[in-house]
């Protein structure tokens, strides 16, 4: 499942089981990113708090699903299997729309954002995702400007930006260490927006 040691639901003690009581699915489940934290558990919880907050909080606004499809990208573009499996899955439940969400997901994983059927606001902030993850050190003020012109304000674009910076942290840890999706139940995630320490998978 991960390429370090972990330690199981069943013999975790003190802070580490109280933290995977908290980010539990049906069973006791808990997802392989979240168990490959088990040896720092104070990592676990700088993880869930920015998760939590970055995708599945009440203060933002841009739509729940279209965070995901962001969170799909860029897993995508840093060839992140596992997290474009859990996170499609999201994208899935929170848009509705299977076949829409199939065609999303073909034109993201064949880099063709020409007919993906998105509106021009969403594709510009596709682009803006694209850079950001494979030359973040070419980003200038245009790129910023270029998601203004489309019509998101400030805290938008701070959205857009930490959605896309997150989930190149999330995939460098998995990558990094070797987290297979194995056990886990894909597309689970904290669904109560309106209560920021629900960190509960369902």
């Amino acid at each position: 499942m991960v390429w370090i040691k972990t330690v199981p639901f069943e013999e975790a003690t003190g802070k580490l089981k109280k933290l995977y009581q908290r980010v539990t699915g049906p069973d006791n489940n808990v997802d392989n990113i979240m168990m490959s934290h088990s040896l720092r558990p104070h990592t676990m919880e700088g993880h869930m708090v920015l998760y939590k907050n970055v995708l599945h909080h009440t203060g933002n606004t841009l739509p729940k699903w279209f965070l995901e499809t962001l969170g799909v990208w860029v897993s995508s573009l840093n060839g992140c299997a596992y997290c474009v499996e859990h996170h499609f899955q999201g994208m899935q439940r929170e848009l509705g729309d299977e076949a829409r969400g199939l065609a999303i997901r073909a034109a993201l994983e064949a880099r063709d954002l020409t007919d993906v059927p998105l509106d021009d606001a969403q594709v510009a902030a596709l682009f803006y995702g694209r850079k950001l993850t494979e030359a973040p050190a070419e980003m200038v003020k245009a790129d910023v400007n270029a998601l203004r012109a489309v019509g998101y304000d400030d805290g938008e674009v701070l959205e857009i930006n930490q959605l896309c910076a997150y989930f190149s942290y999330a995939n460098r840890t998995v990558l990094g260490l070797g987290c297979s999706t194995k056990g886990d139940v894909l597309g689970l995630s904290p669904n109560n927006s309106d209560d920021p320490d629900d960190w509960g998978h369902k």
